[in-house]
């Protein structure tokens, strides 16, 4: 007799543990069957647990490269043969686009992780789609605005045509440079609205956050520890989701999350790279991560498979439980929101809140020297530490 459980992604028949995921519609093409469903070889269902939620994660990370590497994909047929090789030489007389794309990938690809191939192939084949393939010399001014509206009218909001945009003219203006041609980037300038389309983040309220913390006590599970850790440092989800259990180390007798580039995830730009002193309920998160008796080396195993941090699965799973508790309008990057309104409301001086928040500083002197000793990062962390657990 089967016997269903309500933990995810898990049945039990004659004592063993099963995984059972249904196909999304839009991937049936690629499978035999609508439904995946294996034996998880074990009778505990503490360890089926973690096996299925572990699995799911693979599936998700699958799943997402197989729609963004999908046939349906804008211009991909006439991009696909420069995307499967990247290290292929080109003729020094071809100066296309796909050429450009191709010397795009083989010079910036390197150590990437699959979404950077799939994003510069989606962007460059919405231009295809909309202008054609052309040799470098052939598009004009005229391509580039009939590029911006054709992405607006597509539905897109305002900072998605800007990356679409920024990616199309980092390609064009490396192969400009590569092939030596005397020729002015017409994707440059062009003028668009960043704004249309897009929902402004609200920051968590003070209240909402006591709130979201005491619920995470409660729980006390990995899912809750990635949010109280993110809600007092207020670090991007895939900085926290892809820490290592030694990523948690003692400076100076202070407790720190150090936030540094791994092979499985990177971080958004230099200034990310920081060291964060921990308290409230992300100084709580850390010690319950430590505490635990695994052989998993990931702070957040369920969300790393050891190739990549599935950052997309934590968000969806967590931005769902987040407005179970405090209501719509608000994701797990709000809390980032807040923790800058937070700062600011202690007169925290903007360099400091830069370099928790490793928001980029401007201005040459700020590369200079090491930054703000951890000491002085704690001095205004503990200012605005959240409830404690109780």
């Amino acid at each position: 007799m089967l016997a269903t459980k309500s933990n995810s992604y898990t049945f039990q028949k004659g004592g063993i543990w099963y995984f059972s995921r249904r196909v999304p519609t839009d991937l049936w093409r690629h499978y035999r069957t609508g439904r995946i469903a294996y034996s998880l070889r074990t009778k505990s269902i503490r360890d089926a647990r973690v096996r299925a939620m572990n699995d799911a994660a693979k599936l998700d990370r699958h799943w997402h490269i197989l729609r963004i590497s999908s046939d349906d994909l804008p211009g991909k047929h006439l991009l696909a043969d420069a995307v499967q090789e990247p290290q292929a030489e080109t003729s020094i007389d071809d100066h296309s686009f796909k050429a450009a794309v191709v010397v795009y990938l083989r010079l910036k690809g390197n150590d990437r992780p699959p979404t950077f191939e799939a994003a510069v192939k989606r962007s460059c084949g919405y231009l295809i789609d909309c202008c054609g393939m052309k040799d470098l010399h052939d598009y004009l001014r005229s391509d580039a605005t009939q590029f911006r509206d054709y992405l607006f009218a597509k539905g897109l909001n305002g900072s998605s045509v800007a990356r679409i945009f920024g990616t199309v003219r980092a390609v064009i203006n490396l192969a400009i440079s590569e092939f030596g041609l005397s020729i002015i980037n017409p994707f440059t300038n062009v003028y668009f609205d960043q704004s249309q389309g897009v929902k402004k983040r609200i920051p968590v309220k003070p209240e909402d956050i006591e709130k979201v913390q005491e619920e995470c006590y409660k729980a006390d599970d990995e899912k809750r520890w990635l949010i109280a850790l993110v809600a007092d440092t207020g670090i991007r989800l895939g900085e926290g989701a892809g820490l290592l259990r030694s990523d948690f180390v003692e400076q100076d007798g202070i407790l720190c999350v150090n936030i540094r580039p791994h092979s499985w995830r990177s971080l958004k730009t230099l200034s990310s790279e920081r060291l964060v002193p921990l308290v409230g309920s992300s100084k709580w998160a850390a010690e319950r991560i430590l505490a635990q008796s695994t052989d998993s080396r990931f702070a957040f195993p369920n969300y790393n498979d050891g190739k990549r941090t599935n950052a997309n699965s934590a968000s969806a799973a967590l931005n769902k439980w987040l407005k179970s508790k405090i209501g719509q309008g608000y994701t797990i990057h709000s809390f980032r929101h807040s923790m800058r309104d937070r700062l600011r409301a202690v007169e925290c001086p903007s360099e400091i809140i830069d370099q928790i928040g490793g928001w980029l500083t401007h201005g040459v002197g700020n590369s200079y020297g090491k930054g703000y000793p951890e000491a002085v990062l704690l001095k205004f962390m503990n200012k605005i530490a959240s409830i404690d657990p109780v």
